[in-house]
């Protein structure tokens, strides 16, 4: 069987974070990724400590699966050459660069359409190409402070705090994937391709969501809860059990009443002030000094159980090492290992974009420049005089360096 994106090909000029991850979603499901890095050091992600060895490290593992590794510098008269045979022969390009950089490489729609008028280019940087901060570099960690993200985070009474993972960028380089995506399906009907503009700025202000309509429209004033409470659902957030924590709630008033059944309550049902969503809300400090004693009084384990017995939402708060462990995560086949020439054995979580019968690819990420030669000679049909002048010109690097 065929996956379902073995016929796109893109080449992403990438680095980091948010592309390449963004990028690896559509890897695994087939699509031809040509990742080009510049010489000699390639992609910065290579050199993020702690597991490094020489121009690899886990890090970059985690976020290059299944692509194809070429050593080119596109700045150079004769790599813009080679880059635009590449445009020629694919159906986007794909780079996360400060926004006003692709612009000056040359690499927007505008750009490149005489070499491929069905191409689809697609930028992902931090603040976009448009817009005063276009030119500034963005990251994450700045993203979350700079979209409020930070502000709703953690303890009331502590600092503002950034969520545990790189989320911003993740949700990005899913947003770019979705954005390419459907800028290949339109120049495939229409014949003509175009610009997808993501930034990480848009993608984190577009994720406050409700907490923005509310915001705009009633000119609320969001709060950080304790112990990740949600900001109107109560009860809903994490409990200290009798000997650890768990995540339980009541999204919908059945959830609530069968929680107070579990818990062998059903005063707490009949109360008039935890009667409704409303109710809660107000009584909410009252209500969960409440449950913290009924929690207290069992194990996470028994809890779990009795309250999954009742249909009541929760969850164990796992660090990662029992994350990847729990069964769910195992029959979802989340979690996989892939062999590596200098890593032995790299462990790795899968993708969750999925379609179709056909298995993923789980394919180790590539060596520095691994697929010079064959990109050149099997895709481009470069010959070897051709590949030699371009070693000669320091386009790129001379077979067997990075």
């Amino acid at each position: 069987m065929s996956l379902p994106l073995s016929d796109v090909r893109i080449v992403a000029i990438e680095q980091y974070g948010a592309g390449p991850y963004g990028s690896m979603h559509l890897a695994d499901l087939g699509a031809d990724i040509i990742k080009i890095e510049q010489p000699p050091l390639g992609d910065v992600g290579r050199y993020v400590p702690p597991y490094r060895e020489g121009t690899d490290s886990l890090f970059f593992e985690s976020l290059n699966r299944n692509k194809r590794s070429v050593s080119l510098d596109i700045a150079h008269p004769l790599g813009r050459g080679v880059l635009e045979d590449l445009v020629a022969r694919s159906d986007a390009v794909f780079y996360n660069l400060r926004g006003d950089v692709p612009a000056k490489l040359g690499l927007r729609y505008a750009d490149l359409k005489g070499v491929n008028p069905r191409v689809v280019c697609c930028s992902l940087s931090g603040y976009g190409t448009t817009g005063p901060r276009a030119a500034e570099p963005g990251f994450d960690y700045m993203v979350q402070g700079l979209a409020g993200w930070m502000s709703v985070t953690g303890e009331p009474d502590g600092p503002p705090t950034k969520t545990g993972m790189s989320a911003v960028d993740f949700a990005t380089g899913l947003a770019a994937a979705l954005s390419l995506m459907i800028g290949v399906h339109a120049a495939r009907r229409d014949g003509v391709g175009g610009d997808a503009d993501v930034a990480l700025l848009d993608t984190a202000v577009s994720m406050l969501n409700y907490l923005a309509t509310w915001t705009l429209t009633r000119g609320h004033r969001p709060d950080r809860i304790p112990r990740s409470g949600h900001p109107t659902i109560v009860p809903f957030g994490n409990f200290p059990t009798g000997d650890g924590w768990i995540v339980a709630g009541g999204s919908k008033e059945k959830f609530w009443v069968r929680m107070t059944a579990a818990m062998e309550r059903p005063d707490l049902a009949a109360d008039p002030r935890f009667a409704t969503f409303d109710d809660r809300l107000r009584h909410r400090d009252e209500l969960v000094a409440i449950l913290d004693g009924e929690f207290a009084r069992r194990t996470t384990a028994e809890w779990l159980a009795l309250l999954t017995r009742h249909g009541v939402p929760c969850a164990p708060v796992n660090d990662v090492t029992a994350a990847l462990a729990d069964p769910q995560v195992t029959a979802r086949d989340l979690v996989f290992h892939t062999p590596h020439p200098t890593f032995g054995t790299v462990g790795q979580v899968a993708s969750p974009v999925r379609f179709g019968a056909a298995p993923p690819r789980r394919e180790r990420g590539p060596a520095l420049g691994e697929h010079t030669r064959e990109v050149l000679v099997d895709l481009l049909g470069y010959t070897d005089d051709h590949i030699s002048d371009l070693v000669r010109a320091g386009a790129i690097p001379t077979e067997g360096q990075p």
